[in-house]
């Protein structure tokens, strides 16, 4: 019996074959959690309501995303509309940054109602 364990092969082609260079799939591995891409979920509870973020999952595309988030998200029938965005699309704020980034600049009160005085004689203001 040859080393690869089928008598009909002789020990020198087994050789031959274990020298071969391993094929390369071209199709993408779903098994790979890391090929997946990072999707944010937002789930609209009812109808009138604002879509809100309900969490995120690993999906391969956008059609699986959107099936996965509705199997994870909608269980209970709580959601009317489900949106999943690419996480790498997304451009936010930094939190570190809140102080300057959202503070009103100083010398514009203007844009406030507070800084208007009511005119005489306008009934309906």
């Amino acid at each position: 019996m040859t080393p690869h364990g089928n008598p009909e092969v002789p020990a020198s082609a087994a050789a031959e074959i274990n020298r071969e260079a391993p094929k390369v799939s071209t199709a993408p591995d779903h098994h790979d959690r890391n090929a997946w891409g990072l999707w944010e979920v937002f789930v609209r509870s009812s109808r009138g309501l604002s879509h809100v973020h309900a969490g995120s999952l690993h999906a391969p595309d956008a059609a699986m995303a959107l099936r996965n988030a509705r199997d994870l998200y909608t269980r209970r029938n709580e959601g009317v509309s489900i949106w999943v965005v690419p996480a790498d699309a997304i451009a936010a704020s930094d939190p570190d940054s809140k102080g300057s980034f959202f503070e009103s600049p100083q010398g514009k009160d203007y844009r406030h109602a507070t800084y208007y005085t009511k005119s005489e004689g306008v009934k309906h203001l």
